[in-house]
């Protein structure tokens, strides 16, 4: 039942509110699982897992307060489309927390094992993609599409870092077998990454569809 307009606009605040705190945990996990592989730091990266189920009940809780204000407040319109955005984004993130995840177990499985490298674009890309994602919350919050859009595009920055981390890579791995296992963990740390901006964009989507009510495919593919 319609409890009135500030009812509402506090619910949805919060509901913003959420949000960031989901982004910023998503965040944290990111720097912090980048940190655990270059310092092949075991326990950080076993902190890293745990803490997965943390983003994973967040989300779950944000999604019930969402539905629970469809339900019960009976949206139109803008704010309807505000609260299926949040649906969206915060499935986003959670895939997101799910990659840094993966690379806290790709720390894990070099066991005693050194670096194949020093990391120098992986970093680069981890920076990059947490520097969209937190632009792409803030687009969110400010109803910003073409921030939004701006954003989206910088995603082709993460995809040509990661072309030159598989180039470098490929390389260890041809002129040396005994690499192999260990450029191939260094390449899924990569492909976490890209695929992390590739969430972002998604999300960058999805502020997009908030304000101006369609949807708009960012970014595609030119091959």
């Amino acid at each position: 039942m319609w409890r009135g307009r500030a009812s509402f606009d506090r619910a949805l605040g919060g509901l913003h509110d959420e949000v960031l705190v989901l982004g910023s945990m998503v965040d944290k996990a990111l720097e912090r699982s980048i940190e655990a592989l270059r310092r092949l730091d075991q326990q950080a990266a076993r902190d890293i897992i745990h803490n997965d189920l943390t983003i994973n009940q967040k989300r779950f809780e944000i999604e019930e307060q969402a539905i629970e204000l469809i339900a019960t407040q009976q949206p139109l319109a803008r704010d309807l489309r505000t609260i299926v955005a949040v649906l969206h984004i915060i499935v986003e993130l959670e895939r997101i927390g799910d990659y840094a995840e993966g690379i806290a177990k790709i720390a894990l499985l070099h066991g005693d094992q050194p670096l194949l490298k020093p990391l120098i674009d992986v970093p680069r890309m981890a920076d990059k993609a947490r520097d969209m994602l937190r632009r792409s919350l803030s687009a969110f919050i400010e109803h910003d599409a073409q921030a939004a859009k701006q954003i989206a595009a910088e995603d082709d920055e993460v995809d040509a870092l990661y072309d030159q981390v598989y180039r470098e890579l490929l390389t260890y791995m041809l002129n040396d077998p005994r690499t192999i296992d260990r450029a191939t963990w260094l390449l899924w740390v990569a492909h976490n990454l890209e695929r992390s901006a590739d969430r972002v964009t998604n999300i960058c989507e999805r502020v997009v569809y908030e304000v101006t009510g369609r949807m708009e495919e960012m970014n595609v593919s030119k091959y």
